[in-house]
């Protein structure tokens, strides 16, 4: 299924969803007329708290604004319906031009209306003018704001113009223009009116906040066979409201239905045949992706997470989910007036369920983590200079979720970017080398040299010089204690894993200076270490060069995952070797 059929079909799950040509918009304030179109007062829809929190309401659908000057019906912001601001251009001929639209809109459209309060908004446009404003003495905080009317009269019972009958069958004859273009809709294959332009979807992360387009085409080089706009992917007017309802509502401030995955503002929905299993699934997906408080979560959730994660099938871990429930993931970016698409996955959540056990699978190491089932975003932190979120690389972000997903090889530049900042910052540890595991395993399908613990049988180059590596650091820490400056790994773990032949041999010689100070007060020490460095020397391959000029990515990651086993190893705080 199609981005935007599956996101029309959800359209029918969304609760309090609007009605075809309404929206949600964010309102702040409310004008009440008398009959006569009289302004009688102005009310403060906004909560009460700090926050200000704006009232959502159903308005007829706004109109479609980039440069262009376009007023809503029935509703605005201040600039259209009141021609006041508080920019710095309340005084340019743009504020003028917009009021001006918004009254000669209206008063068109209500010409030959004969209902009390469609007749009321018409007189109160007739005379109104924006130097009245300061007369009425209204709050300055009026300005800017998306303002509905109402009569007075109807105002203490939430009853605004637009709810009124007159005005809906008025809508619905202005929604529909009878010289629209029709077309076979590309998504349920009906002719009906064609969209000309497709609404703003709004939400996502860094893209312009009036809105950004999926479906747009606003250059000549867009479009085809003389087609103009919409006509090139002939979408109806009904279909549109649907996907674009549906999304918004999914990208809404404080939706149970979104994620952040790097730039990546994430979506998802299940289609199942009952409303609560498609929320138990949608529940698990979260879980798995996003920092959640599983204790908070339901138990029957919790559960089932940690039993997916455990390898087991999802019919046996929630039969509920392996049976006829259908899984959508979508990515967005912001990309200018314009929106991307990082990933899309529509598929069974079974097959969701066994692709994530296998990056679980691939991400499980010894020692592991401090902190249990890390969320991928944790993951994608390791790899940000100076472990910053913003600075994780956007297209890296998307392409290992959809990955992940999809269960295909984990991107490329994942691997170059952990050996990088390992390099830079030194830092190797359980995330890190989890992700080079992990990518050892899918990307070079090399699961036997990929242990999840120390692995004494693996004759791997890169992974023995990993080991070895740790065991001459290890001797300099029993040599010189804890008050050392810099260890070795702080000097020369980048080139003695990318170049072992240029540092191997120095760390040889300054490892006898460190052993023959551990033997002058512990012999069993001594013996301990050398047996440690002396057992990895053996496994080297007989005749071979011990230290390769140079080693592989693939080798350069096992090296930090044989470094990160025996080290540990070393440090466990019950240990094989002698006390001092």
């Amino acid at each position: 299924m199609s981005i935007l059929a599956a996101l029309a079909k959800a359209y029918d799950r969304i609760k309090d969803a609007p009605l075809f040509g309404y929206s949600a918009e964010k309102i702040g304030f409310v004008i009440s007329l008398s009959d006569d179109g009289a302004v009688v007062s102005v009310t403060d829809l906004r909560s009460e708290d700090r926050k200000k929190s704006h009232r959502l309401m159903q308005v007829p659908q706004p109109s479609k604004k980039s440069v262009n000057i376009s007023p809503n019906f029935l509703w605005g912001n201040t600039s259209y319906t009141l021609g006041i601001t508080a920019r710095d251009d309340k005084k340019s001929k743009r504020l003028a031009d917009e009021h001006a639209a918004f009254v000669r809109h209206h008063l068109e459209a209500l010409n030959h209306a004969d209902d009390v309060g469609l007749v009321a908004l018409r007189r109160f446009l007739e005379h109104w003018t924006p130097t009245q404003f300061a007369d009425l003495h209204w709050p300055d905080e009026v300005r800017d704001q998306n303002v509905v009317f109402a009569l007075e009269s109807e105002r203490r019972n939430n009853v605004y113009l637009h709810d009124r009958l007159a005005a809906k069958s008025l809508w619905e004859k202005l929604n529909s223009p009878e010289e629209a273009a029709k077309a076979v809709c590309l998504i349920n294959g009906d002719e009906a009116t064609i969209a000309r332009l497709h609404p703003s979807i709004k939400g996502v992360w860094g893209a312009q906040s009036s809105g950004a387009s999926i479906v747009a085409f606003n250059q000549e080089s867009f479009e085809s066979y003389g087609h103009e706009q919409g006509d090139n992917a002939p979408v109806s007017e009904a279909a549109v409201f649907r996907y674009t309802t549906a999304l918004n509502a999914f990208l809404a401030k404080g939706s149970r239905n979104r994620i952040q995955i790097g730039d990546a503002s994430t979506v998802f929905w299940a289609d199942a045949s009952d409303a609560a299993t498609a929320e138990m699934a949608e529940d698990a997906f979260a879980a798995m992706f996003e920092e959640v408080n599983e204790e908070v979560e339901t138990r029957k959730v919790g559960d089932i997470l940690e039993r997916i994660r455990k390898g087991q099938p999802l019919k046996e871990a929630a039969p509920e989910l392996s049976r006829g429930v259908r899984f959508h993931v979508l990515g967005l970016a912001p990309n200018a007036a314009r929106l991307s698409i990082r990933f899309w996955f529509d598929n069974d959540f079974g097959v969701l369920a066994e692709n994530y056990q296998q990056f679980v699978a691939d991400m499980q190491i010894e020692p592991p983590p401090r902190e249990p089932n890390p969320p991928l975003w944790r993951y994608l932190i390791e790899t940000a200079v100076l472990g910053k979120r913003e600075n994780v690389h956007p297209n890296l972000a998307g392409e290992w979720m959809r990955s992940i997903l999809t269960g295909a090889a984990y991107p490329q530049p994942l691997l170059a970017t952990v050996l990088m900042r390992i390099r830079a910052d030194g830092e190797v540890n359980a995330l890190r080398v989890a992700i080079l595991k992990a990518l050892v395993i899918r990307n070079f399908k090399n699961e036997r040299e990929a242990s999840v613990s120390l692995d004494l049988e693996n004759k791997n180059k890169g992974y023995l010089l990993g080991r070895l590596f740790a065991a001459y650091e290890y001797a300099q820490a029993r040599a010189l204690g804890d008050k050392i400056n810099a260890t070795i790994k702080d000097k020369f773990y980048g080139a003695a894993s990318a170049q072992p032949r240029k540092v191997f041999a120095i760390l040889e010689k300054n490892s006898a200076n460190h052993l023959s100070k551990v033997g002058r007060t512990s012999i069993g020490s001594l013996r301990f270490l050398q047996d440690a460095i002396g057992g990895i020397m053996e496994q080297m391959s007989p005749g071979d060069e011990p230290f390769p000029a140079s080693l592989s990515a693939q080798e350069q990651s096992l090296f930090g995952l044989g470094y990160y086993h025996q080290r540990n190893e070393f440090f466990k705080p019950k240990t094989n070797q002698p006390a001092d």
